[in-house]
């Protein structure tokens, strides 16, 4: 079996897109999953956070997971 190639965009911009893109795609397969599912997968990633000790990872992770719960609700 092959790795797949995940190699990511050299530039700013394009990496950018590619994180939208990813963001995008966890929403829609948590509002796939069912609400039961999807909330412990939101909570297990806040006690993902929780446990982080580089404080700059955990706040961009906490931001990321917040933009993420705003959009599933939608």
């Amino acid at each position: 079996m092959s790795t797949p190639d995940f190699s990511t965009a050299d530039n700013a911009k394009e990496l950018a897109l590619e994180v939208s893109c990813l963001k995008s795609m966890i929403t829609l397969m948590l509002q796939a999953m069912g609400q039961a599912d999807a909330g412990r997968v939101i909570l297990k990633m806040e006690k993902q956070i929780e446990q982080m000790e580089d404080e700059a990872q955990a706040t961009v992770f906490s931001g990321t997971v917040k933009q993420i719960k705003q959009a599933y609700r939608q």
